[in-house]
């Protein structure tokens, strides 16, 4: 599967990565100037592993037709550009579908292509904003906290796009027509919270930031300090997982009633008064392998040693730099980390050989 790439920053990149990682082949269109990339030695842009690059000035005489050579024989194209942006270079879905009927063209936006924000500026704060997901993050009483860009720029973003590129691609292959596909940030976001409103209808959710079952409200559903500063993440939510956790947590014989609203708030310094004993580590040891549903709050820097994602090798080495490893696990079909991340047009005769793309370097594209 062929991939053309044109170079932006965030969910796009991430999306194209995770596609370069199942084995596409991905050629990223860098421009000159440096515009669309990260500001960070291009060698450490994870974003970026598994793809070639090219450079091509898109507003430069003969970029955009470049560009449509690589089209002709991609089977998909994503692009990140605010509505509109593309088609005054010439490469908008008619320019491209054009070129190449059967072309799945993936459209990366936090509002999406039309509306009255569709133009605006935007990150990924925002899109999580007003689709309520960001309201259910943080403790009650207190503001709401943003998950890194993790919930709009990847989970809703990046994963839908590639979702809906391959459906679409799958439709092509079947023998339907190339199509566009409209992945806006606050259509995916707002999607994961799909069944949360099924809750809130049925009356088992309020909408009330830190009063439920999974959103820190639940005593025994969230996090708690340990003797050294480090934290506890319990998530004891099934009657026979929660006799577990209090029988090895030590306060079995002293524990308000768990279905007890009012005794929530006393269940909850029962359990951070002992959490807060023993350290991170001791805790660990405690709760082990065992039904409790109880796991330390690993940094980035630890978690790789974690014994299940070691065992796993869900984190791996390439090129010096500790990272995930492609996800998720295929048993005929595994994934790889081939390439270290695409240095700006490094790869240009490459790609013109294996694409048959001669234009790349200078030759006659016919």
């Amino acid at each position: 599967m062929r991939v053309v790439e044109l170079a932006g920053i965030g969910p796009g990149p991430f999306a194209a990565m995770v596609l370069a990682d199942l084995g596409a082949d991905v050629v990223r269109v860098d421009r000159p100037e440096g515009a669309g990339r990260l500001r960070i030695d291009p060698d450490h842009d994870l974003a970026n592993r598994n793809k070639r690059s090219v450079l091509i000035d898109l507003k430069a005489d003969g970029g955009t037709a470049v560009v449509l050579d690589l089209v002709e024989r991609a089977d998909i194209l994503i692009e990140g550009y605010r509505p509109g942006a593309a088609e005054k270079l010439g490469l908008g879905p008619d320019d491209c579908l054009a070129r190449n009927p059967r072309l799945v063209y993936g459209r990366m936006t936090g509002w999406g292509q039309e509306g009255p924000l569709a133009r605006a500026a935007g990150h990924d704060i925002g899109y999580i904003a007003v689709t309520g997901a960001l309201s259910m993050i943080g403790a009650a009483g207190g503001p709401p906290i943003a998950p890194a860009n993790l919930l709009g720029d990847y989970a809703g973003g990046s994963l839908y796009l590639v979702i809906g590129v391959l459906a679409a691609l799958h439709h092509a292959r079947a023998g339907g027509p190339g199509q566009v596909v409209d992945a806006a940030i606050v259509d995916g976001t707002a999607h994961l919270t799909a069944v949360i409103h099924g809750m809130m209808a049925g009356g088992g959710w309020r909408d009330q930031r830190g009063t439920n079952l999974l959103d820190g409200g639940c005593p025994f559903y969230g996090t708690y300090e340990t003797a050294d500063g480090g934290y506890m993440a319990v998530g004891a939510l099934e009657r026979k997982f929660y006799a577990e956790f209090i029988e090895l947590l030590g306060i079995a014989d002293r524990a308000p009633a768990r279905d007890d609203f009012g005794s929530w708030a006393a269940l909850r310094a029962a359990i951070a008064d002992r959490f807060k004993e023993r350290t991170r580590e001791e805790w660990t040891a405690v709760f082990g392998a065992s039904d409790a549903c109880v796991a330390p709050v690993l940094s980035l820097r630890e978690a790789p040693a974690h014994p299940q994602l070691a065992a796993r090798s869900t984190f791996l080495d390439h090129g010096g730099i500790t990272q995930p490893a492609p996800a998720p696990r295929f048993s005929a079909t595994p994934g790889a980390v081939r390439r270290a991340p695409a240095r700006p047009g490094a790869d240009a005769e490459e790609v013109a050989h294996d694409w048959g793309v001669t234009s790349l370097i200078g030759g006659d594209p016919s």
